[in-house]
């Protein structure tokens, strides 16, 4: 779904949040989306490498970066897929329970091999 846009899914995350909240601090979008700085930094930096995202001094602290969608990531998040109805679609009749469980096992397993990959 994201391929033809050269987009991946934790891009498509950050995207979805400025283009929810608007303008967020860096630091503030590692809590949300509950990943490694490092991790986030280096998706921001291939977002503003592809000119969808800026990064902003902070008004409040100047060491901070805070980020925002740019006209081009605008532009790119207006064609993109409605997400929500594709996963409508692909979880059509499941039951629920099923879903969410199936979704904390891969949670976990994702959170194990991060910590295993970083030598934890």
């Amino acid at each position: 779904m994201l391929r033809p846009y050269d987009l991946g899914a934790t891009q498509w995350y950050v995207l979805h949040h400025l283009a929810q909240d608007g303008p967020i601090p860096q630091r503030d979008l590692v809590r949300v989306l509950e990943v490694e700085r490092a991790t986030l930094s280096a998706v921001v930096a291939v977002l503003v490498r592809k000119g969808l995202v800026e990064q902003v001094p902070d008004g409040i602290d100047q060491r901070q970066k805070r980020l925002r969608m740019s006209k081009a990531g605008l532009k790119l998040w207006n064609a993109l897929p409605d997400l929500a109805a594709i996963h409508r679609v692909a979880f059509a009749g499941m039951d629920k329970a099923a879903v969410a469980a199936a979704i904390d096992i891969l949670k976990t397993a994702t959170e194990r091999l991060e910590k295993f990959s970083e030598g934890k």
